[in-house]
């Protein structure tokens, strides 16, 4: 090979690594499945209805806090659906683990079992990397022409690194479904209308 040839070979193998950019991650806030603990089933079922995001968390990517007021897109760390998706998934998935009964939003059911709607407007999901996630949201819930609204302020020490700000971000949904559950239970019963923590 001539050494002209040597050099456009050259140029285009570093031409092409210019080019490639970092592989992309996806996130997902459903927490792995786990036996659950055996429970007395809810009388009731539930719809947990689409979460209210607020617009600045309601991107692709991961967003992260930096010092007092600062905010980083994480380009290549995004979420595997909206984040509002997210959330709902993996709340609906911990609530009918807790519960031991099923989410039935947006299907047809009977009106023979009674369905308490859940609904959550999420007012701030922040994380700090390898500090802590802070979370705020109100809740509701709704059955037979009765409401009740609560609120959740929650907050969990991160290890640094991705997987384990994932698995801090899991743990406060895990910690919400808990606190949604005790409610729920009690409420739809008539049992008081106090918001469990």
């Amino acid at each position: 090979m001539t050494s002209p040839s040597r050099l456009c070979l050259l140029i285009f193998m570093v031409s092409l690594a210019a080019c490639s950019s970092p592989s992309v991650h996806y996130h997902t806030l459903v927490a792995p499945a786990v036996e659950p603990p055996p429970l007395q089933p809810a009388p009731f079922l539930i719809a947990v209805l689409p979460v209210g995001i607020p617009p600045q968390l309601d991107v692709p990517q991961l967003v992260v806090r930096q010092g007092q007021g600062g905010a980083m897109l994480l380009e290549n760390e995004r979420w595997l659906s909206p984040l509002g998706d997210e959330v709902r998934s993996a709340l609906s998935a911990a609530l009918t683990q807790r519960l031991g009964t099923e989410d039935v939003a947006g299907l047809v059911h009977t009106a023979e079992i009674p369905t308490v709607k859940v609904q959550l407007q999420i007012r701030r999901f922040d994380t700090w990397p390898g500090r802590t996630v802070e979370f705020e949201a109100d809740w509701g819930l709704s059955l037979q022409g009765r409401r009740l609204v609560c609120g959740s302020r929650l907050t969990l020490a991160v290890q640094p690194g991705y997987a384990a700000m994932l698995s801090a971000q899991q743990q406060v949904i895990a910690k919400l479904a808990d606190q949604i559950a005790a409610t729920a239970r009690y409420w739809a019963a008539d049992d008081g209308s106090r918001c469990r923590q």
